[in-house]
C-alpha cells in the first residue's frame, strides 16, 4: 500500500485531535463524578462527652447511621496499670475520631500518623464509638471482681442455638456506627493500631442499615420491616439506662450505663424464598408489603390480641410485636433493639454468611437477652434462621470513672 507522508501526518493529526477530545470528555466526566462525590455530606458529628455514651439512643431512629460494626476484644494488658493505659488510649482515639480533623505530621522519617483512607482531613461522618465491658473482664486478672455489674453474665445459649466458641464473649466490645463504610474501616484500623499489645481482636461483625423502602421502618433480608415495635424517646430511656439506686446493687461506675447483647443470626434465605407468602406473614404476624399487623392496615397499628385470644389471626409464635403482651404469656422485660443486616462477619479462621445481628440494650441483661431470644420463636422460623453465632453480653459503661480509675468514653 502506498501511503504518502503528507496523508499519514494528516491522519495522525486527526487521530490526535480525536484522542484529545476523548480525553477531554473523560477528564470532564471524572471531574463531574468527583464534584458529585464531594457533595456527599461527611460533616455530621455527635458529641463524645456527655452523660451517656453516644451510639445507644443517640442518634435516634430517624438519624441512625447507615453502617455499623461490632468488634469484641480479649484484653492482653498486664495488670491494672496496663488496663488503665488501654482505657486511656481507647478514650483518646474515640474522642479524636468522632470529632474529625487533620492528622498530625510526624515528619518524613516516621510512619504517617494516619492511614489517609479518608484523606488528609478525617471527617467526623457521624461516627459514634460505644465501649462495653464483658463479664470476663471482671475475673481475677485485674482485681475487678467486686466491681462487676450486678446483672452481668456471659451470653447463654437458647433453644435452637448452635453457638461456636470462637463467636462467644469477649472482654471489651466496641460498637462503631458511621454514615459510610470506609469510616468504620478507618476507625477500627486506627484503634487497633494504637492499642496493639493491649487487646486482641476476638471476633468482628460488619453490616448496614437499609433505608426505608418505601417508607417507615427498614427491612431485613427476609423482606420484612424490622424494628417497628422499638420504644422511643422517654420510654426508650426508661427501659435502657441503669439510673436509679433502687435498681439493685449496681456499682457506682456503671450507673448511667446499660446492658447490651449482640447476637448474630444467620438467615437461610434460600429456603425462605421457597416459603409461601401466607406462611411468611404468619411467622412475622405482619404484612410483608406494608408492615401492618395481620389485623391492621398500617405499620404502626397496635395488634388487638384481646380480640384474638386463640391466636387465629396473629399466631402466638409470630416474631412481631415483642414485648407486646400476649394472653397467657408473662410480660417481657423491655429493651431497645438495633437490628443490623450483616454482610461480613469474621473471626481469624472463619467467614460467615449474610444474616442479621440483633443488639438490644436494656437496664437488665435479662431484658436484653430475652428480647434477643424472643425475636425468633421456636416455630418453623427456626428452619429459616440459625443463631449459630451468639455473641456477648456486656454493660455500656457510663461517662465518668471506669473501674480502673480512668476517664472512659462518654
Amino acid at each position: 500500500m502506498d501511503v504518502s507522508r503528507r496523508h499519514f501526518l494528516k491522519g495522525a493529526a486527526a487521530g490526535t485531535v480525536g484522542t484529545a477530545l476523548a480525553s477531554g470528555v473523560l477528564i470532564g466526566g471524572a471531574r463531574a463524578d468527583a464534584d458529585a462525590a464531594t457533595a456527599t455530606t461527611t460533616a455530621r458529628s455527635f458529641p463524645f462527652h456527655g452523660t451517656r455514651q453516644a451510639g445507644v439512643l443517640t442518634p435516634g431512629p430517624a438519624g441512625k447511621q447507615a453502617f455499623a460494626c461490632f468488634a469484641a476484644f480479649d484484653v492482653m494488658a498486664g495488670g491494672q496499670a496496663g488496663l488503665a493505659d488501654l482505657m486511656r488510649a481507647l478514650t483518646s482515639r474515640a474522642r479524636i475520631l468522632t470529632a474529625g480533623g487533620a492528622a498530625p505530621d510526624l515528619g518524613v522519617g516516621q510512619p504517617p500518623s494516619d492511614s489517609d483512607v479518608l484523606g488528609p482531613a478525617v471527617p467526623a461522618d457521624g461516627l459514634t464509638v460505644t465501649l462495653s465491658a464483658g463479664s470476663s473482664l471482671f475475673d481475677d486478672r485485674y482485681g475487678l471482681a467486686a466491681l462487676k455489674p450486678a446483672r452481668l453474665t456471659p451470653m447463654r445459649a437458647f433453644p435452637d442455638d448452635s453457638p461456636d466458641p470462637a463467636w462467644l464473649h469477649g472482654d471489651l466490645l466496641l460498637q462503631l456506627c458511621a454514615d459510610h463504610p470506609d469510616t468504620i474501616h478507618h476507625a477500627i484500623r486506627d484503634i487497633t493500631r494504637h492499642t496493639r499489645g493491649g487487646m486482641q481482636l476476638r471476633w468482628k461483625i460488619e453490616g448496614y442499615n437499609s433505608p426505608p423502602r418505601p417508607s417507615g421502618t427498614s427491612r431485613n433480608l427476609l423482606g420484612f420491616k424490622d424494628g417497628t415495635a422499638n420504644p422511643a424517646r422517654a420510654e426508650a430511656s426508661r427501659l435502657v439506662w441503669v439510673d436509679e439506686p433502687v435498681e439493685g446493687s449496681e456499682p457506682a461506675w456503671a450507673r448511667g450505663g446499660s446492658y447490651q447483647v449482640v447476637r448474630l443470626i444467620r438467615m437461610l434465605v434460600e429456603f425462605w424464598d421457597r416459603v409461601s407468602i401466607n406462611e411468611q406473614e404468619g411467622m412475622f404476624g405482619r404484612r410483608r408489603d406494608t408492615g401492618a399487623p395481620l389485623d391492621g392496615s398500617s405499620e404502626f397499628d397496635t395488634p388487638d390480641y384481646a380480640a384474638d385470644p386463640h391466636g387465629q389471626v396473629i399466631p402466638w409464635t409470630r416474631t412481631s410485636g415483642w414485648p407486646t403482651p400476649v394472653p397467657g404469656r408473662p410480660p417481657a422485660s423491655g429493651s431497645c433493639a438495633a437490628p443490623t443486616t450483616t454482610t461480613s462477619a469474621s473471626t481469624p479462621t472463619a467467614t460467615w454468611r449474610p444474616g442479621t445481628s440483633s443488639s438490644p440494650t436494656s437496664k437488665t441483661s435479662a431484658g436484653s437477652s430475652r428480647r434477643s431470644r424472643h425475636g425468633w420463636p421456636a416455630s418453623r422460623s427456626s428452619t429459616t434462621s440459625s443463631r449459630s453465632a451468639a455473641a456477648t453480653s456486656s454493660p455500656c459503661p457510663a461517662s465518668g470513672t471506669l473501674p480502673t480509675g480512668t476517664a472512659g468514653p462518654s
